[in-house]
């Protein structure tokens, strides 16, 4: 399992609000949460499916777009296999807690590029006092549908 260690500031990201007229802010995360984004970014820039799969709960669910869901660790480890290698970046759009449940809804790019190419959601679980660890990850892109 990674652990965050140091909190990388992204460049801003653009998401947009239902006009398209205003960007929609970053939200400011609690540490702990924080570090589950953070830990996410860096296991997929070093293609680390282990790592990734590690951030899951042992039940937990992965949504990929044109994929079909897939269910624990190991599942979710032979879908991350040859993903990642590249300098992906997370950021909040809003989050919430209660209890030991959670979510973060979020916006990702890549590197230096200015503005959003696709949103997730993350559901988030803890047992006790221990780390946030993810249940749930859907994303997808915000390009819209090609033409059939």
């Amino acid at each position: 399992m990674m652990f965050c260690s140091a909190l990388l500031l992204a460049s801003p990201a653009i998401a947009y609000d239902a006009e398209g007229a205003q960007p929609l802010p970053d939200a400011a995360l609690p540490a702990p949460l924080e570090c589950v984004l953070r830990d996410y970014e860096q296991a997929w820039r070093t293609g680390d499916a282990k790592a990734l799969a590690g951030l899951f709960t042992e039940d937990g669910i992965v949504l990929q777009s044109n994929q079909p869901p897939v269910r624990g660790r190991s599942a979710i480890e032979a879908a991350y296999a040859g993903q990642g290698s590249s300098p992906l970046r997370l950021r909040a759009l809003a989050y919430a807690v209660e209890g030991n449940t959670g979510y973060i809804i979020g916006a990702y790019s890549y590197g230096n590029n200015v503005g959003d190419i696709g949103k997730f959601t993350l559901t988030l679980k803890r047992v006790g006092d221990g780390p946030w660890m993810i249940f749930s990850d859907m994303d997808n892109g915000n390009a819209p549908p090609r033409a059939r």
